[in-house]
């Protein structure tokens, strides 16, 4: 995951993502979010997310 401050009240977090079955084995494709993340009243709150699916080559 990485994080990227844009200010001090606002993040850019880019993540990896795959489900998995209860035995281990991933279902369907990885996905790569981007989540926009707001500081208010001391709370960090999802405010934007985009999701891009990353396709087995």
């Amino acid at each position: 995951m990485d994080v990227l401050f844009i200010r001090p009240d606002v993040a850019a977090v880019k993540a990896h993502a795959q489900y998995w079955t209860l035995e281990g084995e991933p279902i369907g494709n990885a996905g790569t979010p981007l989540y926009v993340m707001a500081k208010e009243e001391g709370q960090w709150r999802l405010v934007a997310c985009q999701n891009t699916e990353v396709l087995a080559q």
